[in-house]
């Protein structure tokens, strides 16, 4: 079956999903002791999910690039999830979908999330047909990200690693059995529709 342009793809259970994030261990190393982000994070800045671990390992290069070696699995209540997309807004415009340019800014400026939609990307980190979701969190999000919906913080980056030099040695199989399994997530249309852009 193929796959449609823009689909929510993640680890998630009937109460929990899955995203991710990548910090320097300074941040990520009590994150995950404490299971919270701990008080030197920025509750005042936007900070970005991505429930797709490769488009994450794209991002960070694998935990590697500077600031991001710590690479962290991030588990969030689906309430909290769905709250985020019920009030986020696309992070660029789109005749047809927004009435115009303005109308659009204001709602940006308004939306405690935003939503990009990203290619995915294979284990070597190339492009793919089809798009995954990046979920801005600000102002109230943030808060709310941090104090309520998060349920549990892990440390991924040695699977990261492990994933990586497994795609280096060329052994994909063994790379794709290590993933973790991403299904799609069940979303009404409603929640979603106004994200289609």
């Amino acid at each position: 079956m193929e796959e449609p342009t823009r689909r929510i793809r993640a680890r998630h259970t009937a109460s929990t999903i899955t995203v991710y994030q990548a910090y320097s261990p300074e941040l990520g190393d009590p994150a995950v002791r404490q299971g919270r982000f701990p008080a030197a994070w920025k509750r005042d800045r936007m900070t970005w999910i991505k429930p797709s671990f490769l488009w994450m390992m794209y991002r960070c290069g694998w935990g590697t690039k500077p600031g991001q070696e710590t690479v962290l699995a991030v588990e969030i209540t689906r309430d909290g999830f769905e709250w985020a997309l019920r009030h986020a807004c696309l992070s660029s415009y789109v005749p047809g979908l927004h009435p115009d340019h303005p109308t659009w800014q204001r709602e940006l400026k308004r939306s405690p999330a935003r939503v990009q939609w990203d290619p995915e990307r294979d284990l070597r980190l190339r492009p793919l047909p089809y798009r995954s979701l990046q979920l801005g969190l600000s102002g109230e999000a943030v808060r709310r990200y941090a104090d309520e919906w998060t349920v549990s913080i892990s440390d991924v980056t040695p699977l990261a690693h492990e994933i990586h030099a497994l795609v280096s040695d060329g052994d994909l199989d063994s790379a794709t059995r290590l993933l973790p399994e991403e299904r799609p997530y069940p979303v009404e249309d409603a929640l979603i529709t106004h994200l289609h852009g």
